[in-house]
This record gives C-alpha cells, structure tokens and sequence, in this order.
C-alpha cells in the first residue's frame, strides 16, 4: 500500500486543505506602513490600507478568516487600557473596513489588554503588580462588545481571566449580537515560545522580565486544560483554543477525544521562528516541515489552526 503513490494516496486518514487554515495578521497606524517584524522574518505589521490589499490576496487564496492584531502606539497604552474599547481604536476601525471590503472573509479579533496596558500584562494590576481578574473581565466585556459592534464575526478572549466567557456571552445577547461566535483560549499556557509575538504587537517592552504565571497554564499540567476548557464551554464559548501547537499536541488530542467541540490551534510565533530560521540555514525543508508540522495538528484533532505559515500553505496546496 505504501509503494506507490495512488495507494498512499487512498489510504490517508488525514488531510490539510486551505479550510482549516486561519492566517494572523498585526495592524498599525499610518498609511502605505508596512514594518518587518526581526524576530518573524517575512511576517509584517501592515498600516489599514495595506492590510486590505493583503487581506485581499487572502481571500482569493480561499483562507476561510483572518485573526486580527493591533500594533498600538506607546502614548495610546495606560494601565487601563481604555483603548481597548476605544470605539475607533485601530482594531474597530480595522474590523470595520475589513468587512465592508469583504464581507465573506472571516475577520477574527483578540480580546486581551496586553497591547494596551503600560506594563504589558493581559490585565489589569492592582498595587503589587499581580493581575486582578474580576476588574479585568469587566474591561474585557467592553472590548469585545467594541469588536462585535464593530463588525467582528469572531471575538477570541486570549486572557485567561476566570468566568469572562460567560460576562462577555451575557453581553453579546444582551445586546442581540446572538451570532457573534466565541473562541475562548481556554487552554493557553505560560509558554516560552510567545516572545516573538511580544516583540510583534510592542508589549515585551512593557512586560520587561515580568510573566504571566499566576493566570497563564502550567506547561507541566494536562487534566488543568479540560477543566478550564469544560468550564468555558458551560459559559458559552462555540470554539476553544490549545496555545501553544506542536509542543501541546497531546492537550489537543485529549480536548478533542474529551468534548468533541470545534478545536483550534495555534501554531505560535516561536514555533514559526524556529522553522524559518532552520529554512534559511538550509538546515531543513521549508515546505516539507511546514506541511507535516500542520498535518500533525490535524492528526490530534485539530479543526482549524492559525499560522503565520497559512498563506504560504494556501499557496503551496493549490501547487
């Protein structure tokens, strides 16, 4: 069955298409803007316009949404992070031209404060600098009605505060956005392979050697992410996220052989990093690793998986 290429072929059990492919994407302010990210080589931070001409290419590619980041500018950071709701904020005002241009494209957004807090934290703080949950949810409610009333067809709490799924699901039907879906990073771990992305959306700085241990999963902990995952589906989440990817494929197999629910993943800017760097050494395969990494996630369970290698792959499948 393995020697020839039409038998490998109808015996898969697993396949990659474009529909499983989410593509990240990180918004600044200016025009014609477009900022390389050192630490992401070929990744970039776009100014709104820009960002629709590339939006454009990805929806003729067929990638089924973008997840959306805003870069926000040091002056616009406080600590609490009213920006974030800040009805013509980068991100509403992105949200907004993204769906009047094209309104089939899937436009996802981050609902999280470390972009906009001046000490980088996912939260607010209280006088000892530990991130307080019940007054972070509160702003965390106000950002993603922001985003819905926006236009977002998704909002994705990536914050891991207790019971804001359940506060921002009252507030979306309270306000009769009853089709405004729920991606809950329900499963996000205090991972070292983020740091790429900190230096993306500006908020390493402000982190400076501060972590996000007392809200962020132990990576040492499995039956923790079907807690906190068990616990957001009863809040009313419609998707929940495994953060990091390949390193957690057994957390993802495990939420999916647990619940059944729609799956995502996210293969995170380390995992990125590291590919690419590997690719320009001439060390591995680009294409090769990048497509067997993704078809891993879709072997554990995965039903869609955010990559900054989703454009690349939508290319290289219609090969």
């Amino acid at each position: 069955m393995r020697y020839q290429d039409f038998s490998r072929r109808l015996m898969r059990e697993h396949r990659l298409s474009v529909d499983d492919l989410i593509y990240p994407m990180f918004v600044t302010e200016g025009s014609k803007q477009r900022e390389a990210i050192p630490s992401m080589p070929g990744i970039e931070r776009f100014s709104l316009d820009l960002l629709l001409a590339e939006a454009e290419e990805i929806h003729k590619l067929g990638i089924p949404a973008l997840a959306l980041f805003p870069v926000i500018a040091a002056d616009k950071k406080s600590d609490d992070a009213a920006e974030a709701y800040n009805p013509d904020g980068l991100a509403q005002r992105a949200v907004r031209a993204l769906k009047k241009e094209f309104p089939e494209l899937g436009v996802i957004t981050d609902v999280a404060l470390d972009p906009f807090t001046s000490h980088g934290q996912d939260g607010l703080i209280n006088d000892k600098g530990y991130v307080i949950n019940d007054e972070t949810v509160a702003v965390l409610t106000q950002q993603a009605l922001s985003h819905a009333e926006a236009g977002a067809d998704i909002v994705a709490p990536s914050d891991m505060m207790d019971g804001r799924i359940g506060a921002i699901r009252e507030a979306l039907e309270a306000e009769n956005y009853i089709n405004t879906l729920i991606l809950a990073y329900s499963a996000k771990y205090a991972s070292s392979f983020y740091g790429p992305f900190r230096d993306a959306v500006g908020s390493a700085g402000n982190l400076g050697k501060g972590n996000k241990y007392s809200y962020q999963m132990d990576p040492a902990n499995t039956n923790e992410a079907l807690r906190e995952i068990q616990l957001d589906l009863e809040e009313g989440a419609d998707m929940v996220m495994i953060k990091p990817g390949m390193p957690y494929l057994d957390i993802i197999l495990r939420v999916k052989d647990e619940f059944g629910v729609p799956t995502f993943a996210y293969q995170v800017s380390g995992e990125y990093a590291m590919i690419k760097a590997a690719a320009q050494n001439g060390w591995l395969d680009e294409k090769q690793v990048v497509l067997e990494s993704l078809l891993a996630f879709k072997r554990a369970g995965s039903d869609a998986i955010l990559s900054y290698y989703a454009k690349s792959v939508a290319q290289w499948l219609q090969e």
